[in-house]
């Protein structure tokens, strides 16, 4: 099992957080701009511990080489059944330094676009105390 799925398997953020390089780059399934930075990374990935209830990965396929590795799962957001994909890439210090979700189907990637969007105002403001800190 990969560390960052035992790590968020078993709810330990701060282990997820070690794992990300400092220039990170999220891409969400639901938004076009990509997010840059660990902080804001972080912030968001602790949003979606949030909005996911019953997440589970549920199959991992990893690079023979050990740069890429993708982790499907499901989880459901309300009463939307929801099935993705984290897709790392990991630099030469073993670190994500690109992390990209995708997600199906569109009513659920809908309703966590919905679910995300509450969360946002939470989010920033956990990125810009990770920044200042």
């Amino acid at each position: 099992m990969h560390p960052f799925r035992a790590a968020v398997e078993k709810g330990d953020m701060a282990a997820v957080e070690d794992l990300l390089a400092e220039d990170v780059v999220f891409s969400s399934p639901v938004v076009f701009k990509p997010y840059p930075g660990k902080a804001i990374t972080s912030a968001i990935l602790r949003g979606v511990v949030r909005v996911f209830e019953d997440f589970r990965y549920v199959r991992e396929i990893a690079d023979p080489g050990g740069r890429d590795h993708a982790l499907v799962f499901e989880a459901r957001v309300g009463d939307k059944q929801i099935t993705g994909c984290d897709f790392l890439h990991f630099d030469e210090d073993g670190l994500i330094d690109d992390f990209m979700v995708m997600v199906r189907p569109l009513s659920a990637a809908q309703a966590l676009a919905a679910a995300m969007g509450a969360q946002f105002d939470r989010i920033e403001r956990e990125a810009a105390e990770a920044d200042g800190a």
